[in-house]
């Protein structure tokens, strides 16, 4: 999944996030599609929000109901939520999709671009990569699209406090050595290596990989060990109920592959 404005660097006007619901949309309807790998296109990941789009760029109306209202509300301060939520929520649909989304980050990727690098479940990054939260240096709050959730899960609070309140803009090997992202890559094997990570995943069965990933972010927010235990003992027993363990073992046994089931 590439973002294709590189004219822009990639940056997110409302037509784009509009179309970004609707690909994110077709693909979580689509069991057969096993993971997803999501950079952009030219230099850039994603600059964040297009600032020089108008709502005359915008004509996705009918693609979702927070699009439809973007696409008929006038005073400034609703149709400045509706474009703030229109992208929040395609974010959150990232971190809920069934699939887990690798983002080959490329190219600069702050302000809309970091959060949006921030909702998929592993990050990759070349050299020219960098990050940043860049809100707060622009005269607003640098909690924005997910970043204050986001942010202290992956690095820890007192690293991402000091991210957040300075809005510095970061390069991949600091993203490296703090844990934001996976490996830095050579830009010319960067996606391969994002691909490989996604089809190392796609060979394990379905459901497991759907389970796991929900699994723990659900339980990165538990409140204690025992509500995980109890989200993951549930788990386990419901994943075991479609006979993919016993297939399992039976094909370690016999020294060949097992053959999972589609959701």
């Amino acid at each position: 999944m590439t973002l294709d404005r590189p004219h822009r660097r990639n940056a997110l006007d409302s037509q784009t996030v509009a179309e970004l619901h609707t690909v994110l949309d077709e693909l979580n309807g689509r069991p057969e599609v096993r993971a997803i790998v999501l950079t952009g296109a030219g230099a850039g990941f994603c600059a964040g929000a297009d600032l020089r789009a108008t709502p005359e760029d915008f004509t996705a109306t009918d693609a979702t109901p927070t699009a439809a209202l973007l696409g008929s509300v006038r005073t400034p301060v609703a149709r400045t939520l509706a474009s703030q939520e229109l992208m929040a929520s395609a974010f959150e649909k990232i971190h809920r999709l069934r699939q887990p989304v690798i983002a080959a980050v490329n190219g600069a990727a702050v302000g809309g671009g970091f959060a949006l690098a921030l909702a998929c479940d592993i990050r990759y990054a070349s050299p020219t990569a960098t990050f940043g939260a860049v809100f707060i240096r622009h005269g607003i709050s640098a909690c924005d699209m997910g970043t204050s959730y986001h942010l202290p899960r992956l690095v820890g609070g007192s690293r991402a406090a000091e991210l957040m309140l300075t809005g510095r803009v970061f390069d991949a090997e600091e993203a490296a050595r703090i844990g934001l992202v996976l490996e830095v890559v050579d830009v010319d094997d960067l996606l391969a290596r994002a691909v490989a990570k996604a089809q190392e995943i796609a060979r394990h069965s379905p459901l497991a990989v759907w389970m796991t990933k929900e699994t723990m972010w659900q339980t990165v927010d538990s409140p204690s060990l025992r509500h995980a235990l109890d989200i993951e003992n549930r788990t386990q027993v419901m994943c075991s109920a479609t006979g993919e363990l016993g297939a399992s073992f039976a094909a370690f046994r016999d020294g060949t592959s097992p053959q999972w089931g589609p959701l």
